[in-house]
């Protein structure tokens, strides 16, 4: 049985290979929304990694920018397209670069990034009502934000610091009419706050952001360097925005202690493949 290591010192097993399957981190609350379904990969079931010099991207890589051959990628991704029942032509990607620039995506964008070019750049949260569209976000430290609205049927998917997150959920509200009491939100896995060093002009934005609760998502390490929990911090924003705490799941699992497993930018030092987080309103709701 594969398993995560969590904070707190529990495991938590994620699905393990079977009849052609690749493990995946499933969210059991947007899973019982019944019209949504969310997956976070693993490193674990794909095809790259095997020429000498590569094995830092063994092997469910996911990133066509880190030196992989492209027909790896593209197998990678057949193989997740499998696992949630769809064609690589339904697949949404971001453009990250860090912003919080939100895209409303229709049947329009069906493909981008995968099976066709981007009309799009710089964004890096994507929202849409469209169901059997794939939202794609890649992560190897950074924090996915996924949002449901089960019942304007709409979902939300952020590669999130945390302004991200809080401009998904007023675009989500503006575009489908959504109430923050009504939304079911997964914080998935990312770095953690043992793991997460940030500088001391770093810290003072987000104190400035938080202030009131710098306690609860900053540690002074009295050199000059703060730990930093953007798990906190995002599900502070939830709760701002109006999200009901009983709506928000945070895995808990951080993607620096589970390098084995996962790809971590800081666990690796740059040597590393990324991750998929994907979100999908379900076609038979």
């Amino acid at each position: 049985m594969i398993q995560f290591r969590r904070k707190d010192g529990t495991t938590l097993p994620i699905l393990e290979e079977a009849a052609g399957k690749i493990p995946v981190l499933t969210f059991p609350l947007i899973r019982e929304t019944g019209v949504a379904e969310g997956v976070f990969t693993t490193r674990l079931g794909g095809v790259s990694g095997q020429e000498k010099g590569q094995e830092h991207l063994s092997s469910l890589n996911l990133s066509f920018t880190r030196g992989d051959r492209p027909e790896n990628v593209r197998e990678n991704f057949r193989r997740v397209a499998d696992e949630l029942g769809v064609t690589a032509d339904r697949f949404v990607f971001t453009d990250q670069t860090h912003t919080d620039h939100v895209r409303v995506v229709t049947e329009a964008d069906a493909g981008c990034g995968l099976t066709r070019e981007r009309t799009y750049q710089d964004i890096d949260a994507l929202v849409t009502d469209v169901p059997g569209l794939v939202l794609s976000v890649f992560v190897a430290d950074c924090v996915p934000v996924a949002v449901v609205d089960p019942v304007r049927r709409a979902i939300g998917l952020a590669h999130s610091g945390w302004r991200g997150t809080e401009k998904m959920i007023r675009c989500m509200t503006a575009q489908y009419g959504s109430d923050p009491k009504d939304l079911v939100c997964a914080i998935g896995p990312s770095i953690c706050r043992d793991c997460y060093e940030i500088s001391e002009d770093v810290a003072e934005q987000f104190a400035r952001a938080f202030a009131g609760h710098e306690s609860e998502i900053l540690t002074d390490k009295h050199n000059g360097h703060y730990q930093l929990d953007l798990w906190k911090a995002n599900e502070l924003v939830l709760r701002r925005a109006g999200v009901p705490a009983a709506h928000i799941s945070v895995t808990g699992i951080c993607t620096c202690c589970n390098k084995e497993v996962l790809f971590s930018h800081r666990g690796a030092h740059g040597m590393r493949g990324n991750l998929g987080a994907f979100l999908m309103l379900r076609t038979d709701a």
